[in-house]
């Protein structure tokens, strides 16, 4: 979709027209933009994104081949961390495993990827119910000081209250939720 004209004249006609031994693999996130003579060619796969559950799983195979400890709490922080992508998942497991020398914890976890921990963000969403700005400040001020990401904080205070609400509005809220415990 980022072809100029005569680039996608010349990709049309090899895709028209392919050498027998060849398969070509057309990848992109904006798939509403490539051409319908491209896409009438093709045949489409779309990949979504792998749940929590399953990257824990997998880590959890890893970490027993290759004889790491990884506390269960911290391999559900990763795989929240995530997003849905293996591949983040994998590379944020081998940082912790490389930084802690072997064995992950939880705190590992929350300092490689510098983000607070579910007891912070529960300890200021406390302090949003309790209408107490004044906590809410002073908490928000210690994460600065420790040099906590705070563009990272406002989003992990955002998925938390999102799973607040859930549970305020599901019975079965476990079933919709990928926390800890």
């Amino acid at each position: 979709h980022m072809l100029s004209a005569a680039a996608f004249n010349a990709l049309l006609k090899t895709l028209e027209e392919p050498p027998e031994h060849v398969i070509f693999i057309l990848a992109t996130t904006e798939f509403q933009k490539v051409p319908a003579t491209i896409v009438s060619r093709c045949q489409r796969f779309d990949f979504k994104r792998i749940t929590s559950r399953d990257i824990k799983k997998r880590m959890s195979e890893i970490a027993q081949k290759e004889g790491i400890k990884a506390e269960p709490k911290a391999l559900d922080l990763i795989a929240r961390s995530s997003d849905g992508a293996m591949r983040d998942a994998l590379s944020i497991f081998d940082e912790c495993i490389s930084m802690s020398g072997g064995d992950v914890t939880y705190d590992d976890v929350v300092s490689v990827l510098g983000i607070t921990t579910d007891e912070y963000l529960i300890r200021i969403a406390d302090a949003v119910a309790e209408s107490d700005a004044a906590k809410c400040i002073s908490l928000i001020d210690e994460l600065v000081i420790n040099g906590k990401d705070v563009y990272q904080f406002i989003r992990d205070l955002t998925f938390h209250f999102r799973n607040l609400l859930i549970c305020g509005i599901n019975e079965n809220a476990s079933e919709m939720l990928s926390v800890s415990d």
